[in-house]
């Protein structure tokens, strides 16, 4: 536009007496040369800027969290939740898991209790009849748990490898029922499995009821049987985990 309009203006300027002069072919090129920008502009396609596409962003899910099995154990005296270390002793949670849902458990007592000490059961009903139960496990108490206060391990005989059903809550730090040596089966310790993560101030309950001696074979027996009415699975549901934006590396 600009050469057009300045080719408009000069013609204008110039009058028709210096066409009619003999001028024509003199300005003629000049003309032709505002003009021809124009039509070489016309011509020209446009150029659109090119447009670096950028990399799709990818939504990343992370693995779920494991989540502990947790059981629920309802007393006469209240309610208990125990947390099991599945990945610390996993024949062991399987096992009890096991007596768990074959309900083992239900309408058991808790048989022995120590002040100071232990609350210990599983393995008897309320006539002390003992229980039928599977055959017995691998000793994982070289796992790195501790027997801690609240803290849920299995009972066994003399035999490291001899535990089944019966567990035992420890109401104090009993560091000395911890594996220190396979040389030997006390060396071989108790196999803790979990902990109570609720109910805690229940098994306190326990600790100070009144026992007696009175029968041989069941030490420290509390004189009104404290129940195990039922056990329970209580396994909460895994929490969502929403994806996150991750950009794909830059290309090399």
């Amino acid at each position: 536009m600009k050469f057009a309009l300045f080719s408009t203006s000069f013609s204008t300027l110039l009058g028709a007496s210096l066409f009619a002069g003999g001028l024509i072919p003199t300005l003629a090129p000049v003309a032709a040369f505002a003009q021809a920008p124009v039509a070489q502009a016309a011509l020209k396609p446009a150029v659109t800027p090119a447009v670096t596409a950028k990399p799709a962003v990818a939504a990343v899910v992370p693995a779920p969290k494991p989540v502990k099995p947790q059981v629920t154990l309802s007393t006469t005296m209240g309610e208990i939740v125990l947390e099991l270390e599945i990945e610390r002793a996993p024949k062991t949670v399987e096992n009890f898991l096991g007596y768990v849902k074959s309900e083992h458990y239900n309408g058991t007592v808790f048989h022995r209790v120590i002040k100071g000490f232990m609350v210990q059961g599983g393995g008897y009903t309320s006539s002390l009849s003992f229980k039928p139960v599977k055959a017995p496990i691998q000793n994982e108490a070289n796992n790195g748990l501790s027997n801690l206060r609240g803290t849920v391990a299995m009972a066994r005989l003399d035999d490291p490898h001899s535990a089944d059903a019966q567990f035992f809550v420890n109401l104090i730090d009993n560091k000395f029922l911890n594996y220190t040596t396979p040389d030997s089966a006390r060396g071989w310790g108790y196999t803790v499995f979990g902990k109570v993560i609720k109910g805690m101030d229940v098994v306190d309950k326990m600790a100070n009821v009144a026992v007696e001696n009175s029968m041989p074979g069941f030490e420290a027996k509390p004189v009104e049987f404290i129940m195990l009415q039922k056990a329970t699975i209580t396994t909460p549901a895994p929490v969502p985990v929403l994806p996150t934006a991750v950009a794909p590396a830059a290309p090399k």
